[in-house]
């Protein structure tokens, strides 16, 4: 490898971002699966220095210091088993995520906003059981009106997600690049068809 491409490749932002580092429980579970737990090529090796991580695939580049190179993990796993929570956060990202980025009114994709079922003018509160994933259109329709009075329906009930039903939403969205080497760890949990 020259000195040149090594330059590029340490100072170039978007080289650092090409060579993300999956990171696993000590379960040989991604940490998380929307958004897909990724470190940077620097905090895997980092980590891998500090002995918290054990590497499992690697890509084909070469870091180098003065003493030593290493090839940069494409797959870490943790040593420590770290706990899932068992509480979702009620975030916009989680609730567009419990809904499936899609408005539940209508069903579109397109750019989100979100709904009380229940207007905060009728008493109604801000709470997984009455907040919705809405297109703008069909938030401004509905507006601060019932549902009955907007003559609108919802395609399913708003409720409190857990953990595990995120996650598992989570993986029906992939990020724009999976490596190959990330394949075995990502489904793996999955049930087979018989």
């Amino acid at each position: 490898m020259d000195g040149n491409f090594r330059t590029a490749f340490t100072r170039e932002p978007a080289a650092l971002k090409q060579h993300p580092a999956l990171v696993l429980n000590a379960d040989y579970r991604p940490l998380s699966y929307y958004p897909l737990s990724l470190w940077p090529w620097q905090e895997a090796i980092k980590a891998v220095w500090l002995d918290r991580v054990d590497i499992v695939a690697e890509y084909d580049q070469v870091v180098r210091s003065p003493r030593m190179s290493i090839r940069i993990p494409s797959v870490v796993v943790l040593k420590d088993y770290v706990k899932p929570r068992k509480r979702v956060a009620f975030t916009r990202f989680n609730l567009f995520l419990r809904d499936g980025f899609s408005c539940q009114y209508c069903g579109s994709h397109g750019e989100l906003t979100f709904d009380h079922v229940v207007p905060r003018a009728a008493g109604g509160v801000t709470s997984w059981e009455n907040v919705v994933a809405a297109c703008a259109p069909c938030n401004l329709r509905k507006g601060s009106k019932s549902l009955r009075r907007a003559g609108m329906a919802l395609r399913k009930p708003p409720r409190r997600p857990s953990a595990e039903e995120l996650r598992n939403i989570g993986r029906r969205f992939p990020p724009g690049h999976l490596h190959e080497s990330w394949m075995d760890f990502l489904y793996w949990d999955t049930e087979l068809e018989a």
